[in-house]
């Protein structure tokens, strides 16, 4: 338990943080699902539209420090390369 009052404040304070980080987080998620539900069902304007919704939410967590810029980054490229493959034909094997 926190001894001093600063360190009482500390915790308050990082008790807030953390239920705004964590809601940061759900919405984030919650647009990162829809890119992947259109993707999955093929839907390639769909999943572009929601990408474009998606870029300035996770770009926003990561000026929050919710996320790393290169988790962000690694996140956003696969999404999109995930989007890139949805009009591309599946080629057959021999």
């Amino acid at each position: 338990m926190a001894n001093t009052s600063a360190a009482k404040k500390a915790l308050r304070s990082s008790k807030a943080k953390e239920t705004f980080n964590k809601s940061r987080k759900n919405r984030v998620r919650s647009f990162v699902r829809k890119v992947e539900d259109a993707v999955k069902a093929g839907k390639e304007s769909d999943a572009k539209e929601a990408f474009k919704a998606l870029e300035p939410e996770i770009m926003k967590a990561v000026t929050k420090k919710v996320f790393k810029l290169n988790t962000a980054a690694r996140k956003l490229s696969r999404l999109s390369a995930n989007i890139k493959n949805i009009s591309k034909p599946v080629a057959k094997k021999a």
